[in-house]
């Protein structure tokens, strides 16, 4: 069953989260880089999702560009992408072949990546 798969990884890797859904959670983990982190399983993926800013009005091209390199040369799992009027970082997974070491290797990057790159982005935040 997912929850279980799911949940038992998240226990083993000692991770904050709470359930706010069916099949869907939020880790609130400052001591692993994880705060605002969304899972949600929808059959057959597994959704890891971040937001990590809202897109300024101002210098968008430079910002997607950096984002892009970042993509290129920095995510080992995952990828920002633009959500609404969001940068978010996202990355999935498909459940039934999904083990523990793929599901720490995406959390674990998007640790290092919100972390890393945060001097990066941050003068671009409004």
């Amino acid at each position: 069953m997912a929850v279980n798969k799911i949940e038992q990884y998240l226990i083993d890797m000692m991770v904050s989260f709470q359930e706010i859904g069916k099949n869907m959670w939020l880790l609130d983990d400052g001591e692993h880089n994880l705060e605002a982190v969304a899972i949600v399983y929808d059959d057959p993926l597994v959704v890891f999702q971040v937001t990590v800013m809202e897109v300024p009005k101002e210098r968008r091209l430079e910002l997607f560009t950096k984002l892009l390199e970042l993509n290129a040369r920095d995510i080992l799992h995952g990828a920002y992408a633009l959500e609404a009027n969001k940068v978010i970082l996202i990355d999935t997974l498909e459940y039934a072949g999904m083990d523990f070491m793929e599901f720490r290797a995406t959390l674990d990057a998007f640790g290092l990546a919100l972390t890393q790159h945060y001097p990066i982005l941050s003068p671009f935040r409004a």
